[in-house]
């Protein structure tokens, strides 16, 4: 039986030449599909309803690949916001991404930090762009001026070329233009990197959300597993600077960071603002330090011991300096003097600045996460925790604000 079809802009209608019967589709919407330069949004399903809808948010999450990004990509994938991902280097480093969000919901794009086309590109489409982009060390291609202060003002600066309507950029709660010196003989180049970075986003970004963030722990972080290896250690005694007894920590975990980023994406009050991203309880360092090798049932049965790295001006210093001779590009452990400053700095946290908590974020405790994350490290693994042999040690003591 032949058919023949009438077609319009929005009917198309298949009616049988001999009978009765005849079939009509109706387009309701134009889709991506239908030869046209730019998808329509209106035509995708919308509302939060989880990864498989669309919020109408589109958001370039620089630095992706990192330690926080991931987590902030998994929580934008889970309320159904569309990712641009930029990538640099080998693109299987970005591709585990891909399931963060449903199909077509997630998106890469290759780029360079100093390459201003290729920026523009993957924020074109964009109306939130996120920087968590952040070195620890610097190498020889990309100084601390390049990563913390260049880099965020370039990007700050061609997200509001392109109407990007949001930009939020992850800083360092201990940044300063001036810091004393603890361990090194000259100020952190790395805190005042992120203080000149936070001045060039509010330049070329007035209402740019910055986040202020203490040492952040979690899976694969550069803190709690600073502490656990055995470079960090001389073979059981711990060097800290003054022993850990005039530095206090308050450290957070990166759930929450990730959570406080999506919750300031979200409230269009949070623009021009500056938050904190510490958590909920202070501790001295020794305190933590000791806690940390207690539950890797390291204690001092085993023969860990603390001492003050002032008394070490030998061998301590000449494991930093082979470390970072062996591996310039990449110091094993997270060995470096730059980390050692950052982990010596007491966290000061100004009152008169919001932190997490005002944007809703349910902070964790580290009682409740750290003994988790410690458990790889731990000794005499085929001893189980239902027998006894080792019991569960007390939890660190808590300072006053």
């Amino acid at each position: 039986m032949a058919t023949a079809a009438l077609t319009g802009q929005f009917v198309t209608k298949i009616k049988p030449v001999n009978g009765a019967v005849s079939i009509v589709y109706t387009k309701t919407a134009s889709y991506a599909t239908d030869n046209k330069s730019k998808p329509n949004l209106a035509s995708y399903k919308r509302g939060t309803g989880g990864r498989s809808s669309f919020n109408g948010m589109v958001a370039t999450v620089f630095g992706c690949t990192g330690f926080v990004g991931r987590y902030v990509c998994n929580k934008l994938g889970k309320t159904g916001t569309q990712m641009i991902l930029p990538y640099r280097g080998d693109f299987y480093d970005a591709q585990r991404l891909k399931v963060c969000g449903d199909l077509g919901q997630v998106l890469f794009t290759p780029f360079d930090l100093r390459d201003e086309e290729s920026i523009a590109k993957a924020v074109q489409h964009s109306n939130v762009v996120i920087n968590l982009i952040g070195r620890d060390y610097e190498t020889k291609n990309f100084k601390y001026n390049d990563v913390h202060v260049e880099g965020p003002r370039r990007l700050a600066r061609i997200c509001r070329e392109m109407g990007v309507e949001r930009f939020v950029h992850l800083s360092y709660l201990n940044a300063t233009d001036n810091p004393t010196p603890l361990v090194m003989k000259t100020p952190s180049g790395y805190k005042v990197s992120k203080f000149l970075g936070e001045c060039a986003v509010r330049e070329e970004f007035p209402t740019a959300t910055i986040l202020r963030a203490s040492d952040i722990y979690g899976s694969e972080d550069r803190f709690l597993r600073a502490f656990a290896s055995p470079l960090r250690i001389n073979g059981q005694y711990m060097p800290l600077y003054k022993n850990g007894m005039e530095t206090i920590k308050q450290p957070v975990y990166v759930s929450d960071v990730a959570q406080g980023i999506l919750n300031a994406i979200r409230d269009p009050d949070t623009r021009c603002q500056i938050y904190q991203a510490v958590g909920p309880k202070r501790y001295l360092l020794a305190d933590l330090v000791d806690w940390f090798y207690k539950l890797m049932r390291k204690d001092e049965k085993w023969g860990y011991q603390r001492y003050d790295m002032k008394y070490d001006p030998i061998i301590f210093p000449l494991k930093v300096m082979l470390v970072n001779l062996i591996s310039p590009a990449y110091p094993f452990g997270s060995l470096h003097w730059e980390g050692l400053e950052k982990e010596s700095t007491t966290d000061v946290v100004d009152n008169s600045i919001p932190t997490l908590e005002d944007l809703g974020v349910n902070l964790t405790a580290m009682e409740d996460q750290v003994p988790w994350e410690m458990k790889p490290f731990r000794a005499y693994q085929y001893y189980m925790d239902k027998i006894g042999e080792f019991p569960k040690p007390d939890n660190p003591r808590v300072q006053s604000a």
